[in-house]
């Protein structure tokens, strides 16, 4: 290797990791070079740092434009083709084209991804879930579909929309869920280009939104067609700070909370049997379970934010409407912050819930009886036996129920 090169680019080099031009390469101190697997390619004005991060065989860094990864665990096969890439976990065979922006507690699984100009952040993606170009898909969880034919996706110029005029982000949307979701048998969602979801949304199995579709409320039913209708502009008050259907805003924060908290259970129950005992696959398992805290915490962070405006709404709700308020409503806002410190202490008391010991050893055994030597996690779970699913299934959703009703048993109005 010419002089001049890094110590670390040229250690690097000398361990296996295709490294064509050297020279442009960055790697920080704090990078644990042990923790960059030979097979590695890593291209031209690529910068990697972080303590925490590590590259397994075979992934590709800046396939199509420079890459700046920060503190990320990324499995075999990945491409990161160009963008920036922090604190998230890529499993095998994921990847993103140029332009990429991934931010914290993003956990993108075996072949997920997107095209080019993908923004991302506290966002999780179950396999094969497939994004378009430009598009922006922050907090929120997508599943669906069986494989890369028949997987679900999201068309390009599309939104999920984040942020509220009242300034919060109390707003995560579940795109399909964890407890049938992992078990990678349901019907794919489509979400047709240049439209968006207006979180916190729940969005069914099989739901098609056609193309421009703006959805503003929840899909709850499987396999249904959403289209926008033709109607034109409308205009009214907006009076900020004064909430309104505080009672959907709530429960689909909680569901989304708790569908974590299962897929935390599944990762800790059932991936760890997939992950390898090197150093690697344990930095890419820790760092899975590492996201999905951060997510936790996130999302009650933020639901804890808006918690703290209800005395505020209340009193705007008092003088705009004169009376006119909806008592219940009232009632609820009042019920939330009051009793937020107790829903807070509930989060945190199932955070690691691994739900019921029947269910859960049930569906565990089932699994190891069909788990062959050496199959991957995408090949096992679709040869399971589909009452051992069910079982599975079963026990997640026993796990999202459970932190619901631990929930709710502190704010009863929002059942």
């Amino acid at each position: 290797m010419e002089p001049g090169i890094d110590d670390k680019v040229r250690a690097l080099a000398d361990r296996g990791v295709l490294i064509p031009d050297p020279a442009a390469v960055f790697i920080a101190d704090n990078v644990d070079l042990g923790m960059i697997a030979p097979g590695v390619t890593i291209h031209p004005f690529c910068r990697v740092s972080g303590w925490k991060t590590a590259i397994m065989a075979g992934a590709v860094l800046g396939g199509e434009g420079p890459a700046v990864v920060e503190d990320c665990q990324i499995g075999p096969g990945v491409e990161l083709k160009g963008g920036y890439f922090r604190r998230s976990v890529f499993l095998e065979g994921a990847n993103l084209g140029a332009g990429a922006h991934v931010r914290e507690a993003c956990i993108l699984e075996e072949e997920a991804g997107g095209a080019h100009s993908v923004g991302m952040k506290h966002t999780v993606l179950f396999p094969f879930v497939t994004l378009g170009s430009l598009v922006n898909f922050c907090d929120c969880l997508m599943a669906g579909g069986t494989s890369r034919k028949n997987h679900s996706e999201v068309g390009s110029s599309y939104i999920h929309f984040n942020y509220t005029p009242h300034q919060d982000k109390a707003t995560p949307s579940l795109i399909g869920d964890v407890p049938r979701g992992v078990m990678l048998g349901e019907r794919p969602i489509f979400l047709g280009g240049q439209g968006g979801i207006v979180g916190p949304a729940i969005v069914a199995y099989g739901t098609v939104a056609g193309a421009g579709t703006v959805i503003r409320g929840d899909v709850p039913e499987p396999g249904r067609l959403v289209l926008d209708q033709a109607a034109g502009p409308a205009t009214r008050d907006f009076h900020p700070g004064v909430y309104g259907d505080m009672r959907r805003r709530v429960r689909n924060n909680v569901a989304y909370i708790a569908n974590l908290v299962a897929l935390k259970a599944w990762y800790r129950l059932v991936r760890v049997r997939f992950f390898g005992g090197g150093p690697l696959d344990q930095a890419l398992y820790r760092g899975a379970l590492d996201k999905l805290d951060l997510a936790i915490l996130e999302r009650v962070n933020r639901l804890g934010a808006v918690a703290m405006k209800m005395p505020e709404s209340i009193r705007r709700s008092s003088e705009l409407l004169q009376g006119a308020a909806l008592p219940e409503d009232l009632v609820r806002k009042q019920e939330l912050f009051d009793r937020w410190g107790a829903v807070e202490a509930a989060f945190a008391s199932l955070g690691s819930s691994t739900g019921s010991e029947p269910a859960r050893d049930g569906f565990l055994a089932g699994l190891a009886a069909g788990q062959a030597a050496g199959e991957g996690y995408v090949h096992t779970v679709q040869s399971l036996d589909p009452q051992v699913k069910a079982q599975g299934t079963g026990w997640l959703k026993g796990i999202v129920d459970g932190v619901a009703e631990a929930v709710y048993a502190e704010i009863p109005s929002f059942r």
